[in-house]
C-alpha cells in the first residue's frame, strides 16, 4: 500500500523481456524453456520468502501443481502465453498488491476506451477517425461477445482485490492486443472487427488497427466524453493537477481534489493553505474527492486529516463528505476508512476497489531472465473491524450513463444538492 502509486509508476518504465527495444512481435515468439524454468522457480522461492502469508487463499499443493503444469508445457508456449499463465496463477494468491506485471512490455492497444456502466461497455474515448463511435455500446470483437471477452480478461487482470477493482482492471486491459490474441479472443494479432450498438440497437461494424502503447499515449489525438463539476473551478496557481482545493459556488463548502499522493512536505504545505482558507472564509462543509486515486502513502493522507481537524468552523456532525469509486485503491481506501472515523465523514459514491482489511504494503523483485516484475504484500492492515469488500459507502451512487454521457458528474451533483439543503 505504502508508496503504491510511486512504485506503480516506476514499473511502467521498467524494461522487460519483451522490451521496447526489441521487435514488436517478440511476445509472440516461442518461450525459452531454460530461462522461463529458472524464472518460475525463483518466482515461487521469492514469493514464499517475502509474502506475509502466501497461502492464505490458495493452498501450497495447488500452487505447486499449477506451476508444474506451466513448466511442463513451456516448449509449446510463446512468451505471452507464459506471461498470461503466470498472471492467472498470481491472481489466485488473492490480494491486490501481489501481481505479475507485464507493464514494461512493448504492447499495443486498439484505439478506443470503454467504461462499464449500467451493465454495458460504453465507448468514452476514440481517435478522431472513429469519433462516430463515442457513446455507443461495444457488443463484440471478432464475433465474440464483449461480456465473454471481459470475463476472460478479468481472470488475468492484476491488482484485483474485489469485484470493483476487477471491473476497473478489466477495463484497463480490455483493449490490450497481446492479451486478446494470447487468449485466442481475436483472429489476428493487430487488427480486429468490432461491433457496436447505438441507442436504438442499430449495429455498426468497424475494423480497428492496433497502435503501440507509446503512440497511444504520446502521439495520438483522441476525442472523449468528460464530466465537469458545476460551480467549481480549479485554481490557476495549483501546484498539482492531482491535489488542489476550490470553493463550491453558492455554498460555504470547499472541494478537495485528492487524486494522488504528494510528499509529506508538500502535503504539510497544502494542509496549511487549506486550513488558512477554511478559517478565513468560515467554511462549513468539506468534500474530499478520492475517486480515481490509485494509492500512495496513507500516512501522507493523515496529514490532511490533521490540518482539517484544526478548524472549528466545519460542521463536524454532518458536513464532511468523502467520495470513492472502484478506482479508489490501496492507501486511498485506507484513508477513506480513516476519514470516516477521525473526520466523521460520510462516504458517497461506489465501494472502493481494495479492501480496508487485508494484505497490503507492496514489495517487489525482478526475475533475472524475463526481467518480469513480481510484487507481493508485506503487511496485514485492519482499518475496519467489520470485513467488507471495499469501503462501503454511506450513500451508494453509481455513475449514471445518462448523466455521464452529458458530461454531468452525478455523484458531485448529489453532494452539492445535499450541502445546499443544510
Amino acid at each position: 500500500m505504502i508508496r503504491f502509486l510511486i512504485t506503480t509508476l516506476l514499473l511502467l518504465i521498467t524494461l522487460s523481456g519483451c522490451s521496447q527495444t526489441t521487435p514488436v512481435n517478440v511476445c509472440f515468439q516461442s518461450a525459452n524453456v531454460e530461462h522461463w524454468s529458472e524464472d518460475i522457480d525463483l518466482y515461487k522461492i521469492n514469493l514464499e520468502k517475502y509474502h506475509i502469508d502466501l497461502y492464505n487463499k490458495i493452498s501450497k499443493v495447488e500452487f505447486e501443481e499449477e506451476l508444474q503444469q506451466i513448466k511442463s508445457k513451456l516448449n509449446k508456449k510463446t512468451n505471452i502465453d507464459v506471461i498470461i499463465d503466470l498472471m492467472r496463477l498470481t491472481r489466485k494468491i488473492g490480494d491486490g498488491h501481489t501481481s505479475f506485471l507485464a507493464k514494461g512490455i512493448e504492447m499495443h492497444k486498439f484505439p478506443i476506451e470503454v467504461h462499464y456502466t449500467n451493465q454495458h461497455w460504453k465507448v468514452i474515448k476514440t481517435t478522431l477517425e472513429h469519433k462516430n463511435l463515442l457513446g455507443t455500446t461495444l457488443a463484440s470483437i471478432d464475433g465474440i461477445s464483449i461480456n465473454e471477452i471481459a470475463e476472460k480478461i478479468g481472470e488475468i487482470a492484476q491488482y484485483v482485490e474485489n469485484d470493483q477493482s476487477k471491473i476497473h482492471r478489466t477495463k484497463q486491459n480490455l483493449m490490450n492486443v497481446e492479451f486478446l490474441y494470447g487468449l485466442q479472443l481475436t483472429k489476428q494479432k493487430f487488427e480486429a472487427e468490432f461491433t457496436f450498438l447505438d441507442n436504438n440497437n442499430k449495429k455498426t461494424k468497424a475494423s480497428l488497427k492496433a497502435i503501440s502503447n507509446k503512440d497511444y499515449y504520446e502521439n495520438t489525438e483522441f476525442q472523449s466524453i468528460k464530466t465537469v463539476i458545476p460551480g467549481l473551478e480549479k485554481p490557476a496557481d495549483s501546484k498539482h493537477d492531482f491535489l488542489w482545493f476550490s470553493p463550491i459556488r453558492d455554498t460555504k463548502a470547499v472541494y478537495i481534489k485528492f487524486q494522488s499522493y504528494p510528499s509529506f512536505t508538500e502535503m504539510e504545505s497544502f494542509g496549511e493553505s487549506i486550513l488558512t482558507f477554511i478559517k478565513k472564509n468560515n467554511i462549513k462543509q468539506i468534500v474530499i474527492d478520492l475517486r480515481n486515486n490509485g494509492g500512495g502513502d496513507f500516512f501522507v493522507g493523515t496529514f490532511l486529516a490533521y490540518y482539517l481537524n484544526l478548524s472549528d468552523s466545519i460542521d463536524w456532525k454532518s458536513g464532511v463528505y468523502v467520495l470513492t469509486d472502484k478506482v479508489t485503491f490501496s492507501a486511498a481506501t485506507s484513508n477513506a476508512s480513516q476519514f470516516r472515523q477521525i473526520l466523521n465523514a460520510k462516504i458517497v459514491g461506489e465501494p472502493t476497489g481494495s479492501n480496508p482489511t487485508g494484505y497490503q504494503d507492496m514489495g517487489q523483485f525482478v526475475l533475472p531472465n524475463s526481467e518480469m516484475i513480481v510484487t507481493y504484500s508485506k503487511r496485514l492492515f485492519r482499518f475496519q473491524d467489520q470485513i467488507t469488500q471495499g469501503v462501503q459507502p454511506d450513500v451508494l451512487i453509481e455513475y449514471d450513463w445518462e448523466s455521464f454521457s452529458k458530461g454531468i458528474d452525478n455523484v458531485m451533483e448529489w453532494v452539492i444538492n445535499d450541502i445546499k439543503e443544510k
